[in-house]
């Protein structure tokens, strides 16, 4: 399976219809790959609270259109990142957008756990409560968005409901680029799953942006990663490495805490 991750940047002084426009062409271009994942928030930039409101869209807005029309003509699964819903009610929410290879929606998540520790994110935006799993005919995706991967047991809920790849779109801040790296390998290692970590680059509401997208196998390897800058990161991997992992290394099957069914 051949994924490519879309490490965007988001800079000052782009317009969203610019950027819109500018990543629909690269979405395009990747008609190689079966899989397409773009980063959080990158029409208006994840640390740019006052655009927020001003540049939020309904879930079909004029993003989900865009996006539809790019994975139906590269003909690819599309995570098209996450955008500022404004939902009927006028909440706002962080959504994740994913698209069929023929450019119908396949789900939508709302981030669960907003960042900000009550400002920005956390008080403009409401929370999601679903854990969202999108099956593709060679492993099925788990859902996660930036802070998200700061709370494991989100993620071991995505592997509950047979996610055996987790895919995270991420406005991820530079001066924390270490902890994205240890996070995404821990998400990797603890979850025998396959994690596709995509980031945005540039500098917007004068945050630098970590770039540095990745992805790690279920051992926690890193197989590629990408650079500081706008890049497209592209990697085979095998999603049968998940089942061979999990069979040979069983450590999911002695879980004790947090589990329904009897202990085996």
């Amino acid at each position: 399976m051949r994924a490519s991750l879309l490490q965007v940047a988001v800079n000052e002084g782009e317009s969203v219809d610019s950027r819109r426009r500018r990543v629909a062409a690269m979405v395009r271009d990747q008609a190689a790959a079966d899989l397409v994942v773009l980063p959080e928030l990158w029409t208006t930039g994840a640390f740019a609270y006052d655009a927020f409101d001003s540049e939020a869209e309904p879930v079909e807005g004029p993003t989900f259109e865009a996006m539809a029309k790019a994975a139906s003509h590269a003909g690819v699964w599309l995570h098209a990142g996450s955008i500022p819903e404004r939902a009927p009610d006028g909440t706002l929410y962080n959504t994740s957008l994913v698209f069929s290879p023929s450019g119908e929606p396949a789900a939508s998540y709302r981030k669960i756990h907003r960042f900000g520790f009550d400002q920005g994110e956390a008080v403009l935006m409401g929370a999601g409560d679903a854990l969202v799993t999108v099956r593709l005919p060679e492993t099925v995706l788990g859902v996660a968005t930036c802070y998200d991967l700061r709370f494991p047991e989100l993620f071991r809920g995505l592997v509950d409901r047979g996610a055996e790849t987790l895919v995270v779109a991420a406005g991820w801040p530079e001066r924390r680029r270490a902890h994205w790296t240890l996070l995404a390998r821990a998400r990797a290692v603890e979850n025998q799953a396959f994690v596709l970590a995509c980031a945005t680059a540039g500098t917007h509401a004068s945050v630098p942006q970590a770039g540095h997208s990745l992805v790690v196998d279920p051992w926690g390897e890193v197989l590629a990663e990408a650079g500081p800058d706008e890049e497209v990161l592209t990697v085979d991997f095998d999603p049968a490495t998940v089942a061979g992992t999990r069979e040979r290394f069983p450590a999911l099957k002695d879980r004790v805490l947090g589990l329904d069914r009897p202990r085996r």
